[in-house]
């Protein structure tokens, strides 16, 4: 009987793995899927009594022990101490939030990573991935008068890096449980805020398309978040000649102007960078205009249209103006990701360029 349960458990978290029901039930997975474990090695245990393989059993409990102590103790690194990790959460137009972290102590970040994020007023224990749209250092306020050692040294650098505070931020998209929840919670104060101790775990991922001398990035929605990184990434490094990349083309899909706002504080931080008119070029398309006002282009290096792009136009015509290695990348629906990989394969006998897919489901 037990062979048979621990098989029903093994078979429960083999159709509960695929991405798409991830993606669509995340908190279900989450909560059935450590319960499936349990049940499936608990059942695996009794099965094997007094058997000399049930001490084999030992080896996994000491992984998963070991797995599980070195992710609670770096996440008790990461943020507590100093006052703690807190986190500001406000509400942005289109049913979206920016959950902005002020970590207990620096991060270093790189585009592309995704860390995992806690916050026990509204989900207890649960955590949930989201992609690191922006991050950026600041004093900590409760150092800057303190600025000179215990001689009266003005401090190196090293010791001012160590009294910097780590601010990241995430765009989050309204969907159901817990993004809901926080959704609800900011939406219901006054001003459409609220702060709270939050823990973050991570990073992890994370990519460098400096090598490429061509880089053209898709973003549909939400999506736009693992993309801002690498663009402001690939404009720093060509101000500072520590990239490859000479060309650089962001493509984002919106559904309405208002969703601009996500990004809005970022973008023009990236637009007043140096050198960027000479690389940046950004297509912004919109699918459900309210009227054709709406759709305006800001400069020749910002252009806004109505509908739907081209996949296969626009890639041909990057790649035929592109200099050197070529990359493409797309954040954003199965759908996009589909029609860049096509547009791409069919181009890949022409041009030397690579394709990336950073999917929105986990």
């Amino acid at each position: 009987m037990t062979g048979f349960i621990g098989t029903v458990a093994f078979v429960f978290l083999l159709l509960q793995s695929p991405s798409p029901v991830r993606h669509a039930f995340y908190e279900v997975f989450l909560h059935g899927h450590i319960a499936a474990a349990a049940l499936a090695l608990g059942a695996v245990w009794v099965h094997l009594k007094d058997r000399p393989q049930q001490f084999m059993l030992y080896g996994v409990l000491a992984l998963w022990v070991m797995e599980r102590t070195m992710r609670l103790a770096r996440l008790l690194i990461r943020n507590v101490g100093k006052g703690g990790t807190k986190a500001d959460v406000e509400v942005l137009p289109g049913d979206a939030l920016r959950v902005t972290v002020r970590m207990a102590r620096p991060w270093n970040f790189r585009p592309g990573q995704h860390a995992y994020l806690y916050i026990p007023s509204v989900g207890l224990w649960t955590n949930h991935p989201f992609s690191i749209a922006w991050s950026e250092e600041e004093e900590d306020p409760s150092m800057q008068s303190s600025m000179a050692d215990d001689k009266g040294l003005p401090m190196n650098r090293q010791d001012i890096l160590e009294h910097n505070r780590t601010n990241m931020s995430f765009i989050i998209r309204r969907r159901t449980g817990f993004t809901d929840k926080l959704f609800q919670k900011a939406n219901l104060t006054a001003a459409g805020r609220f702060s709270t101790t939050a823990f973050v775990e991570g990073p992890y991922g994370g990519e460098n398309l400096s090598s490429y001398g061509t880089v053209m990035l898709w973003a549909a929605g939400i999506g736009i978040t693992h993309q801002v990184p690498h663009v402001r990434d690939i404009v720093a490094g060509y101000a500072n000649g520590t990239v490859a990349t000479r060309r650089l083309t962001l493509v984002w899909i919106i559904q309405s102007p208002e969703h601009l706002e996500w990004i809005r504080t970022w973008m023009t931080q990236i637009l007043s960078m140096p050198r960027r008119r000479e690389i940046l070029k950004i297509l912004l398309f919109v699918t459900r205009p309210r009227s054709t006002k709406e759709i305006h282009s800001p400069s020749s290096s910002v252009q806004m249209f109505p509908g739907r792009p081209n996949v296969q136009s626009l890639v041909d015509q990057e790649m035929q103006e592109g200099i050197g290695a070529a990359c493409v990348s797309t954040c954003g629906t199965g759908g996009l990701a589909d029609e860049l990989r096509r547009a791409v394969r069919n181009r890949q006998t022409t041009w030397n360029v690579d394709f990336r897919e950073e999917s929105f489901s986990w």
